[in-house]
C-alpha cells in the first residue's frame, strides 16, 4: 500500500517537484498539498509531511506533525545546530517520533561537503563562497551552514581556522569560525566554492546545480528513509551510508 504523504509549501519551486515525484512513484500517495494560506491540520492523515516552506515557518510545521505522530522530511534552509538541539529534545519525548533533515538533496552536493570536510583538517585558511537565485530569502544558505559546521567539528584540536578582519561586513558571517559569503543572482541555481589556502597553494572544491533534477533521487532517497525514521537524522549522507557525518567523526546530529 502506498504511503500517504502531505507537501507543506507544495506551490514553491521545491514542492512542485516533489509533487511530481511523488505522483509518478507507486511508493508513495501525495494526498495533501498544503500553501501559506492553509491549516496545518490538513497534513492529519498523511504518514509523511515534507516541508518546503521559509525558514521562519519551518520550526512550527515540524513540531506539529510530530505533535500528531507524522514522521517529517524537511527540505527547509535555516536548520542550524541550536535549533536541531532543541527539536531532538521535542522528539524524545514522542516515542517513535522520527524527523529526517536534508540541507541539500543533490548527491553531488552531499559528496562536495564530505571532501570539504576531510580538506578542513589540512588548512587553516578557510572560506565559503555560495550563491543561490535572488528569490531565495535566506542567507548563509542551509548547505553552507551545515558544511562550516562540519568542517568545525572534524578540525578538532586545531581549533579555529584563520579569518583576518571579519569585523568589516564585506568579510561574510562566521560560522563554526568560517566566513560564508552569500551571493543572490538572477540565473543562478545553486552553487557552493569551498576555498582551502595553504603555503603556495590553494585548494577549491566547487558543485554547482544547473536545474532542479539534480534533486530527484535525494528526494526519493529521504521520502524513503522518512517512512521508518526514528529521532532526529540530520543529512541526506547519513542516507546513503557516507557515515555518521561526512567527516566519519560522529555526531548527535
Amino acid at each position: 500500500m502506498p504511503t500517504p504523504v502531505a507537501i507543506i509549501g507544495a506551490t514553491g519551486t521545491m514542492g512542485r517537484l516533489i509533487s511530481r515525484l511523488i505522483e509518478a512513484s507507486d511508493d508513495f500517495d501525495l494526498v495533501a498539498q498544503l500553501d501559506s494560506r492553509s491549516e496545518l491540520s490538513q497534513m492529519i492523515g498523511a504518514a509523511i509531511a515534507v516541508d518546503v516552506t521559509v525558514p521562519a515557518v519551518s520550526p512550527g510545521v515540524v513540531e506539529f506533525a510530530v505533535e500528531n505522530g507524522i514522521n517529517v522530511l524537511v527540505g527547509t534552509s535555516g536548520w542550524s545546530a541550536e535549533r536541531i538541539t532543541r527539536l531532538e529534545k521535542i522528539v524524545a519525548g514522542r516515542e517513535g517520533a522520527g524527523v529526517v533533515i536534508v540541507p541539500n538533496f543533490s548527491l553531488g552536493s552531499v559528496l562536495a561537503t564530505s571532501f570539504a570536510v576531510q580538506a578542513a583538517r589540512f588548512f587553516d585558511s578557510i572560506e565559503i563562497i555560495e550563491a543561490h537565485h535572488a528569490s531565495k530569502v535566506d542567507s548563509p544558505s542551509g548547505t553552507s551552514v551545515r558544511t562550516a559546521e562540519l568542517m568545525g567539528a572534524a578540525r578538532g584540536s586545531r581549533g579555529p581556522v584563520t579569518a583576518p578582519h571579519v569585523d568589516q561586513r564585506a568579510r561574510g558571517q562566521q560560522v563554526s569560525s568560517i566566513p560564508i559569503h552569500s551571493l543572490r543572482v538572477h540565473g543562478v541555481v545553486a552553487r557552493q566554492d569551498v576555498v582551502f589556502g595553504g603555503e603556495g597553494e590553494v585548494l577549491t572544491i566547487t558543485h554547482e546545480t544547473l536545474a532542479p533534477s539534480a534533486y530527484e533521487a535525494g528526494i526519493l532517497v529521504g521520502l524513503r528513509a522518512t517512512a521508518g525514521a526514528r529521532g532526529v537524522v540530520v543529512g541526506l549522507h547519513r542516507l546513503l551510508g557516507l557515515g555518521a557525518d561526512e567527516s566519519g567523526a560522529g555526531t548527535s546530529a
